[in-house]
């Protein structure tokens, strides 16, 4: 009989179990982390104390650089710690909180992937009502939706999850926690959470997908009636910057949830966790600053007042 024990400690296997190479992800993960926060912290410092840089599209850049320092700080730390102590232990209630902010981040970065969308449609294709339409007013409102809603999408699944008891077996065979992976080692039937799972999820991320790239059919036919060579390469250029993230963002994302994952396909899955949860949000910040010369102006300025 299947032993009913419920199980308080969960065992993350992690990306390896071989001490050099533990080490030396740990270096690596550590620098990646760093300069995560660091990037993302100064497009946000800059943002928020450069006058040149208040209008709405660096409003939501800085919204997105304060999500991505949020979202990896949700895994990165606990990844570490288990690298250097070799220990890859987590309470379950720590496992649930960690899905909490992991999912509350993700969702609020794909409504805000939108919520940018939206902003570079309106500059490019309404210019003239560009200032009417974003006003301030406009993008607290937008923030506010993002916020909120990313915390009630994350707060019913919590919910959901607490129904699900564990009795073993209790290791995850991942670096951090996510919902697949505890329905995975549920002694509750974890179909209605599940189906929770596809039903909101799917319908929250097809959604946003459309809000996302529909713009941009109108955006790209706008653009290429503009005479101009200058005009044209000015505007592509904020575009192509957020169009690059978004495809990173969602080609990890459907990569992670939507292929099938089976015992060969394991090494790989981890491969774009890593992608999706510590190496998005560094690439971010460097997409935007390296084709930004808004941004480039703005640190100089900074480092030369």
């Amino acid at each position: 009989m299947r032993n009913l024990t419920k199980i308080i400690t969960l065992i993350l296997v992690g990306l390896s179990d071989h001490p050099p190479t533990m080490n030396g992800l740990f270096v690596l993960f550590l620098l990646v982390y760093l300069m995560t926060l660091i990037t993302n912290l100064i497009i946000f410092f800059l943002v928020i104390t450069d006058y040149h840089l208040h209008n709405p599209m660096y409003f939501f850049l800085s919204n997105l650089a304060f999500l991505d320092m949020c979202y990896s700080s949700v895994t990165a730390p606990k990844m570490l710690f288990d690298l250097v102590t070799k220990k890859r232990s987590i309470t379950l209630p720590a496992c649930t909180a960690q899905i909490f902010f992991f999912v509350y981040f993700a969702c609020s970065e794909l409504v805000l992937l939108s919520a940018m969308s939206y902003d570079r449609y309106i500059a490019i294709c309404h210019p003239l009502h560009y200032t009417q339409i974003m006003s301030w007013r406009m993008c607290d409102h937008l923030a506010v939706i993002i916020w909120v809603f990313g915390f009630i999408f994350s707060l019913v699944h919590t919910l959901c999850l607490l129904r699900l008891s564990f009795c073993g077996p209790n290791s995850i065979n991942s670096f951090f926690c996510d919902l697949p992976h505890l329905f995975q080692i549920s002694c509750t039937d974890p179909t209605i959470n599940i189906v929770l799972v596809f039903a909101l999820s799917g319908s929250v991320a097809l959604t946003a997908f459309l809000f996302t790239f529909l713009p941009y059919v109108r955006i790209i036919s706008t653009i290429l009636h503009i005479r101009g060579k200058t005009g044209k390469l000015k505007a592509f250029s904020t575009c192509t910057s957020h169009l690059l993230v978004v495809f990173i963002y969602y080609g990890s994302i459907i990569f992670i949830y939507l292929v099938p994952t089976s015992t060969n396909m394991f090494g790989i899955n981890k491969l774009f966790s890593v992608i999706s949860a510590l190496i998005n949000p560094l690439l971010n910040p460097l997409i935007y600053s390296l084709r930004n010369t808004d941004l480039k102006a703005a640190f100089r300025r900074t480092l030369n007042p």
